[in-house]
């Protein structure tokens, strides 16, 4: 193995192991809603960020390493939870979209950095994408008809979630200079 190989894979480790922490970390910064099951938390941010900054394949390897801390007991799901009764209960499908949405991101937002693109995607994308699996599983999990699900599941956060993928686009750019990525 070359140095320059060696110096690419530990650097590629390094990033998806700083993201996998963040997003263990983020999952403790909420701000929880009296009328819904989920809170407002940072985790958004980072899940774009995963998909803005690293390829597909790393982005799918960070959100499954995330969710198997998660899964196996280790506090990192929304408000410091963890087991499968977090994950596949009803506010579980976020965690699900989560994955889903960091990979499409990775894979649609092209070669080269635009903060339009970037921003348009992780809007139009990944947002909906998180919330499609959040909302099923809350739908499928509770005795919610769909108008409660949308009013206590995807609505309230809206308008900080788009706030949250664009300070995530805003990011990605120095982030990918610093490390050196094609995308700059």
């Amino acid at each position: 193995m070359s140095t320059t190989s060696s110096h690419n894979k530990t650097l590629e480790m390094t990033r998806l192991a700083l993201l996998v922490a963040m997003n263990c970390v983020s999952a403790y910064i909420i701000i929880p809603l009296p009328f819904s099951l989920s809170p407002i938390a940072l985790q958004t941010l980072i899940v774009n960020l995963v998909g803005f900054v690293l390829s597909p394949k790393q982005a799918f390897i960070t959100m499954l390493i995330y969710i198997f801390v998660g899964l196996v007991g280790v506090p990192v799901f929304t408000g410091g939870t963890a087991g499968p009764a977090k994950l596949f209960g009803p506010t579980g499908g976020y965690i699900f979209g989560f994955m889903v949405a960091a990979v499409l991101i990775a894979w649609l937002k092209g070669s080269a950095y635009s903060f339009k693109r970037f921003a348009l995607i992780g809007v139009c994308l990944g947002i909906p994408v998180i919330y499609f699996f959040g909302a099923v599983q809350l739908k499928l999990l509770t005795d919610m008809n769909w108008e409660a699900v949308l009013l206590t599941g995807v609505l309230p956060f809206i308008p900080l979630d788009v706030v949250k993928c664009l300070a995530a686009v805003a990011l990605a750019r120095p982030i990918l200079k610093i490390t050196g990525d094609r995308h700059e």
